[in-house]
């Protein structure tokens, strides 16, 4: 079990506290705020002798902590100095059984003070009324509390215990928490612009979506504190391992409690690299929720109809009620996604373990992955014989995959190609490798706070066009899933290639777009470099059809580029790409049209370049290819040139258009 004498001490780690954290920088940075660095104002629920609260409010130097309560006390501090203010509460942190009344109030700025919740009334002074936003100049204990919850600061905190905020269609009965029914607020007053829910059941599901859709920012507690369990899971895991190690007489039982105590700081470093993962994806998800809705929402009809999920229950909008925000321009919340996101792992952990996924060797080389670096260079025997190694790698891949691709990726996948999720897992994981996408993702990364999100946003937008055209690639061609390593090995070097040679393949109006993509993204801050790995991507895409036709042909990967791509410039197939992506795709069977004309497209560019190649087999030069190639077909290429010269200065093509397009494209093969 976790815990215990020889285990990890959740509060002397603070790792609740410090994955909410992650939430609460990540809510902040969405609005240009960096908490590390920048003063902001907080209000509080808990004290200093708590382990959420009293951890979490040590997070930052920076903190302005403008009130808080627990059951005893009011703490107001109107102007508060961020620096002297964490000196104190570190104080109160390491004073045993520490309350609010334990402050040095010469320490508090002019107008505040400690107020005992047991008194009949308080008086309020100018600089407590101003920071609280009220006009009350006595509130008795309670309804200050109120003024507190609702002030007008940057940050609520929570690190307390009940419920403190419903939804104002929820009476205090349906809380459910009688103790704190004279305290409680609606979600629609809060005037906050974070939350922060270090502790459970601080919001109602219901009040967390009204604050959203208000537009405050705010996941959900299962989000925001789950360090503490996904630490819980990491050290029950780690001590099946080492009590074998052990058993084995490979340690002593004083060895095994040493390495787990040298592991620490490693072990709060995965389990906080989970909580950046899960609100990544989520912030990722918001930003693109409207275009997005009719795919979250038939994930949510999906899962019902699967008997998985239960709408009322979870508090997950009806279709009709999603008709609705459509019309309104609106989204799913946070808090929504929230539930989606736990769903979306579950459905793919369960057929990802029901299948020979945990099996795959390549696969398989993620078990060592979730262990610290002590225990997979010293027992890497005992890893690959953990008695949950199925269960480890699964939950592993899936939370890796969903926290990068979101949680209706893979329905989405199933519907448009009919696949099975193991396989999509396999096509999702062979194509990451095969582009190096989680080096330009941690790139992307490491770019916090020095860039505006949008601009990593837009990198991670694109990045996922990628990944999902890959996936749908290698779907295609199922017996490339057989062997993922081999699969690999294959496509790398040569797509790897292909990313540094496009400046010289690509015609100069096919590259202008790239390069434009690529300016734009510089002039965010995104470094030059990674600004154009990222623009190219769309066009590296190519490099799975041009591997194939250098395999079938015995060509080089030099000379089948430069053909793929020379008569992509002189038929302008970038350029029809460009429409076929610009094409509608909010409702199913126009994204499901969308994706069939690219398809198309992709398989009338690689019959071209094969019939090219195959046609001249002595030729090695390129343009003389391209030139005998094109002396066979003059009368139906010059067809193709009007027919496209006539599209480009048309108003919004549409589908019927493209099609026909494509037809004549592929009478050139």
């Amino acid at each position: 079990a976790s815990g215990g004498s020889a285990g990890y001490d959740h509060k002397e780690m603070g790792i609740t506290a410090r994955g909410g954290w992650e939430s609460v920088k990540r809510h902040f940075r969405e609005i240009g705020v960096d908490t590390q660095n920048e003063p902001f104002t907080v209000v509080g629920i808990g004290d200093m002798s708590g382990d959420v609260f009293g951890n979490g409010m040590l997070l930052s130097r920076h903190i302005r902590l403008v009130a808080a309560f627990d059951h005893r006390h009011v703490f107001i501090d109107p102007e508060p100095d961020a620096a002297t203010g964490h000196a104190e509460r570190e104080r109160l942190f390491r004073l045993p059984r520490s309350s609010w009344a334990d402050y040095d109030t010469s320490l508090i700025s002019a107008g505040g003070g400690v107020y005992p919740r047991s008194a009949k009334s308080i008086a309020l002074s100018p600089e407590a009324r101003a920071a609280l936003g009220i006009e009350a100049e006595r509130l008795a204990p309670n309804e200050l509390i109120r003024a507190v919850l609702l002030a007008p600061v940057d940050l609520l905190y929570n690190g307390g215990i009940g419920t403190y905020v419903k939804a104002s269609s929820e009476s205090h009965a349906e809380v459910g928490d009688r103790a704190n029914d004279a305290i409680r607020v609606d979600g629609a007053q809060l005037r906050c612009r974070v939350v922060g829910e270090g502790g459970n059941l601080g919001f109602t599901q219901r009040a967390r979506i009204e604050f959203a859709r208000a537009g405050g920012l705010i996941n959900t507690d299962a989000i925001d504190n789950s360090g503490g369990v996904d630490c819980s899971d990491h050290e029950v895991n780690i001590k099946i391992l080492l009590n074998q190690v052990v058993a084995d007489g490979e340690l002593t039982g004083k060895q095994r409690d040493r390495l787990l105590a040298e592991m620490t700081d490693e072990v709060a470093e995965l389990v906080l690299r989970d909580n950046r993962a899960q609100n990544r994806v989520l912030a990722m998800e918001r930003a693109r929720g409207i275009s997005r809705l009719e795919e979250h929402a038939r994930y949510l009809r999906h899962l019902v109809a699967a008997g998985r999920l239960n709408r009322e229950i979870e508090f997950l909008p009806s279709d009709e009620e999603i008709a609705e925000r459509r019309q309104a321009g609106g989204a799913l919340t946070t808090p929504e996604l929230a539930v989606m996101l736990a769903y979306g792992k579950m459905e793919l952990y369960d057929a990802a373990l029901a299948s020979d996924v945990p099996e795959d060797p390549y696969i398989a080389t993620t078990l060592e992955r979730y262990f610290p670096q002590p225990l997979r260079e010293r027992f890497p025997q005992q890893i690959r014989q953990h008695p949950l190694r199925r269960e480890i790698i699964v939950t592993h891949v899936v939370n890796s995959m969903v926290n990068r691709v979101g949680p209706s990726f893979v329905h989405r996948l199933q519907e448009e190609s009919g696949a099975a999720a193991p396989d999509i897992v396999r096509a999702y994981l062979c194509t990451r490798e095969i582009f190096g996408l989680v080096a330009l993702w941690q790139e992307n990364e490491s770019l916090d706070n020095q860039v505006r999100v949008e601009a990593q946003n837009a990198v991670v937008t694109i990045v996922g066009r990628l990944v999902m055209r890959g996936t749908v690639w290698l779907l295609q061609h199922r017996e490339a899933l057989a062997d993922l390593e081999a699969t690999i090995r294959r496509f790398a070097p040569g797509i790897a290639e292909i990313g540094e040679g496009l400046g010289r393949w690509l015609a100069p109006h096919e590259l202008a777009p790239l390069d434009a993509e690529a300016e734009r993204l510089a002039a965010e801050g995104v470094p030059p470099a990674l600004a154009q790995r990222v623009a190219r991507l769309d066009a590296q895409f190519a490099g799975f059809d041009i591997v194939e036709i250098g395999a079938d042909t015995g060509r080089s990967v030099e000379t089948v580029a430069s053909v793929y791509f020379g008569l992509g410039g002189r038929l302008e197939l970038g350029w029809l790409s460009q429409q076929i992506v610009a094409l509608p795709s909010g409702e199913r069977w126009q994204g499901l049209a969308r994706v069939a004309l690219r398809n198309e497209l992709t398989s009338v560019a690689r019959g071209l370049a094969t019939s090219v190649l195959a046609e001249s087999p002595e030729i090695e030069d390129t343009e003389a290819l391209l030139a005998a190639w094109e002396a066979k077909r003059g009368f139906a290429l010059s067809r193709c040139h009007q027919l496209i010269a006539e599209m480009r200065p048309a108003a919004g093509l549409d589908l019927a258009m493209l099609s026909v397009a494509l037809r004549e494209l592929r009478a050139l093969i």
